[in-house]
């Protein structure tokens, strides 16, 4: 499965914000915005003095993709979906971004990021309705519940994660019981309450030249 090995915050720094790509880190003064929020480079401190509307466009597609770790032609698909459905284009995409298996593990506290969660995943600890699922683009559906299979649940990796729950801050559509180690997929979000600082509008723009 091909994926992206290289630094990750480097590509925060690229992006200027931060994308919460290395979990504990990206809360901490250690984060790489913190310290250096100017693209990585050796003439990173002057470079894009100009921007086109094209870079505009281009630069909030990569930061919502980079934050979901998903690949352009993956991103792609996704978006050609959210543009067949009904209602906004850009919400239809956010929607099913927030929905992939290990968007979910991430927001229900089990893991640090969305990367640590897709490896979790990956390496068969978690499960959907009682059911075994490893594949991270899993789509969890309103009612769905995510949870440690019984033989993952003393990870160590899954409860420092689960101690720092809530202290992060948490969205209104996950419901999560840290005793049982299990959370469920409320509902759909609306635009509003996904905490993901992106202009929509611009991605839809970008795709529909």
């Amino acid at each position: 499965m091909a994926r992206y090995t290289g630094p990750v915050c480097k590509l925060c720094r690229r992006e200027g914000t931060k994308l919460f790509l290395k979990g504990d880190r990206c809360h901490s003064d250690r984060c790489a915005i913190e310290k250096r929020n100017y693209p990585p480079g050796e003439h990173g401190r002057s470079r894009f003095s100009r921007r086109s509307n094209y870079r505009v466009q281009l630069r909030e597609k990569q930061k919502l993709r980079r934050m979901y770790q998903v690949l352009e032609r993956q991103f792609r698909n996704y978006f050609k979906r959210a543009a067949k459905m009904k209602g906004v284009t850009g919400e239809n995409l956010l929607r099913l971004l927030e929905s992939r298996l290990d968007n979910m593990v991430f927001r229900m506290g089990f893991a640090p990021s969305r990367a640590t969660a897709r490896q979790l995943i990956l390496h068969n600890h978690f499960e959907v309705n009682g059911r075994k699922v490893n594949i991270p683009s899993f789509k969890v559906t309103p009612g769905d519940r995510v949870s440690l299979r019984e033989k993952s649940k003393n990870l160590l990796v899954t409860e420092e994660a689960l101690k720092a729950y809530g202290s992060r801050g948490t969205v209104p559509y996950v419901s999560v019981d840290v005793s049982k180690k299990e959370g469920t997929y409320i509902e759909e979000p609306t635009r509003d309450v996904i905490p993901v600082p992106i202009e929509m509008n611009l991605i839809v723009e970008l795709y529909s030249k």
